[in-house]
């Protein structure tokens, strides 16, 4: 098990500066949102930038792990559309964005982007699902995983619970499509507790991801979560993935809330051993 640094938390550094700080604060990685490499066209980025990024993460001795936040930049893309054009440039984007991944040596790529899955017909979830299996088949190719991630329903009305999302990647039914577990996602959306839908769903093998983040959207243990008993069972479970950190208001900023998130877990991963 691994703790990667959700790198949008502290976008206003370079870099490299945002390797640095990760891999002093003991994070094994970032996971990058692509917008903070560039705010236009992240899935256009050139060869020579790629490398860049990919040496900066190697020289400060951390990873680049993963994508996520995928659909920010550029603007106007959904997978639900039912402009054959909307969908055509979503897509364009999303399949340049697994090479991405790809060439940063990324792992995974999670795809939350609420408000580019937003569905209003039966025929916008078709299309959404048929977009997840095109998808699955890049991912397949370029040796990544794409993960689904499940987002409560005050955020999107698409894949809001782990059982929805599961049961869209089954019907797809190919390995590299899978889905995970958002922990404030979780608590503001989910009926079971987080560590119940862990016992349920880690043993199936569907679950490749795992984002720790307060129901109040901040940092691990800047909130009610307990997040011990978490790291507890996803141990019980032999999970060896990554963790990344992701909360979405930053106390008392970005890198004071890195360094409290990864002081906090060391803790409460001692706790649960």
């Amino acid at each position: 098990m691994r703790f990667a640094l959700c790198n949008e938390v502290v976008r206003d550094l370079s870099f490299p500066a945002q390797c640095a700080l990760a891999s002093s604060l003991g994070y094994a990685g970032l996971e990058v949102a692509p917008f903070t490499l560039d705010a236009e066209a992240p899935h256009l980025l050139p060869a020579s930038r790629r490398a860049g990024f990919r040496r900066a993460a190697a020289e400060a001795g951390t990873s680049i792990t993963g994508l996520h936040w995928l659909l920010i930049a550029p603007a106007g893309l959904s997978i639900t559309s039912a402009d054959p054009a909307v969908r055509a440039r979503t897509l364009e984007v999303i399949e340049r964005l697994i090479g991405l991944a790809a060439d940063l040596g990324a792992q995974y790529l999670v795809h939350g982007s609420p408000a580019q899955r937003q569905v209003v017909t039966d025929g916008d979830a078709g299309r959404a699902e048929a977009t997840m299996a095109r998808i699955a088949a890049w991912s397949a190719a370029a040796g990544v995983t794409y993960c689904l991630e499940p987002l409560a329903a005050r955020e999107t009305n698409w894949a809001t619970t782990v059982a929805e999302a599961v049961a869209i990647i089954d019907r797809i039914g190919n390995p590299a499509l899978r889905t995970m577990l958002d922990v404030c996602a979780a608590g503001n959306g989910e009926a079971e507790a987080v560590t119940a839908l862990l016992d349920r769903w880690l043993p199936t093998g569907r679950l490749a991801h795992i984002h720790l983040n307060d129901r109040n959207r901040r940092a691990p243990g800047q909130g009610s979560d307990r997040f011990a008993p978490i790291l507890a069972t996803l141990r019980r479970h032999g999970y060896a993935g990554v963790c990344g950190v992701e909360p979405f208001e930053y106390l008392p900023d970005g890198p004071g809330s890195a360094a409290f998130a990864a002081g906090y877990l060391r803790g409460a991963l001692e706790a649960a051993a």
